[in-house]
């Protein structure tokens, strides 16, 4: 097993870039977490779209970035846990508002503006970084340190091979 590990997917669609959160969601257990980065309109939300699908939310379930409400909860094989910390200016909101508590539940926390404060997040956590290359096109780039996040990006990396 590798010390550290990056895997680059270039999406054209939001279909795509579902499609690789749903490739990660299917991989993930309860404790995982999954760190999101990238600017606004580069496919957070489409990504954690696919994490609910992979997750087995059902697909009657409208995913949308709790940006106002912080944390927007989905029942699947285990909670999904999705928190946006875009409107919070300082890492004591964040704590404040008990959004950390989520990241040691049973359940699995996609966080969007996770490059914040990257020292709250857990070492098992997977970053997942999406930049705009053009109108349709996402670079995605996934990547961890820690043995289970390592274990996890493997797995993604075979599961995604034909993709």
């Amino acid at each position: 097993m590798k010390d550290v590990l990056h895997i680059t997917y270039h999406s054209n669609s939001d279909h795509k870039t579902i499609n690789v959160g749903r490739k990660l969601g299917e991989l993930l257990r309860e404790g995982d977490v999954i760190a999101l980065i990238g600017r606004l309109g580069s496919g957070k939300t489409w990504f954690t779209k696919g994490l609910a699908l992979g997750i087995e939310v059902s697909r009657n379930t409208i995913v949308t970035s709790p940006s106002f409400s912080l944390l927007n909860t989905y029942e699947g094989r285990c909670p999904l846990f999705h928190i946006d910390a875009y409107r919070l200016e300082r890492l004591s909101d964040f704590l404040s508002a008990g959004l950390d508590e989520y990241f040691y539940k049973d359940g699995i926390v996609a966080m969007e503006w996770a490059d914040r404060w990257p020292e709250i997040l857990p070492d098992r956590t997977v970053r997942v970084e999406l930049a705009i290359v053009d109108h349709s096109s996402r670079k995605i780039a996934l990547s961890g340190h820690h043995r289970r996040a390592v274990e996890v990006l493997e797995s993604v990396e075979e599961n995604l091979k034909n993709v």
